[in-house]
């Protein structure tokens, strides 16, 4: 895993240099969670919304809500698809984001209505590294993750 300016940001990971991570699954399936640059700039999180089981999403369109002491956003889905499992254990733990954001914090599972075409508006390799740090220089972050 690389890290950045105290920032994590493993290279086996997809990206859509905003928000979210995507790792892909068996089954045609991607886990979605928050950048650890993301949950730094949120603070820390005091609570989190998450869409249910079952509930379809356009690309862009909101898969959760994350809130924090500064900050409320919607966490955008990043291909048109269908929530088929979620991290409950977010819903009494929000502060897990800023714990562990690409491990225990995943969001949510989604199965995507054209697996071909899932990955279409995401970015890995060098090429999220390279414009990750971009992201992380132009907003001036130094990632911290707090403790248990």
């Amino acid at each position: 895993m690389s890290e950045y300016r105290g920032c994590e940001l493993p290279e086996d990971l997809w990206y859509d240099l905003d928000y979210i991570w995507v790792r892909p699954e068996a089954g045609a399936r991607y886990r979605i969670g928050i950048t650890d640059p993301s949950q730094t700039m949120g603070g820390r999180i005091q609570s989190v919304t998450i869409r249910k089981v079952g509930t379809h999403r356009k690309w862009k369109k909101a898969v959760a809500v994350v809130e924090s002491g500064k900050w409320v956003g919607g966490i955008p889905a990043p291909f048109d698809g269908t929530i088929v499992e979620r991290n409950e254990k977010l819903l009494e733990r929000p502060d897990l984001i800023n714990i562990a954001p690409y491990t225990d914090a995943w969001l949510v599972v989604m199965q995507p209505d054209d697996p071909a075409t899932a990955l279409a508006h995401l970015v890995t390799g060098e090429e999220a590294q390279r414009k990750l740090r971009e992201w992380i220089d132009h907003y001036n972050v130094q990632c911290m993750r707090c403790a248990e």
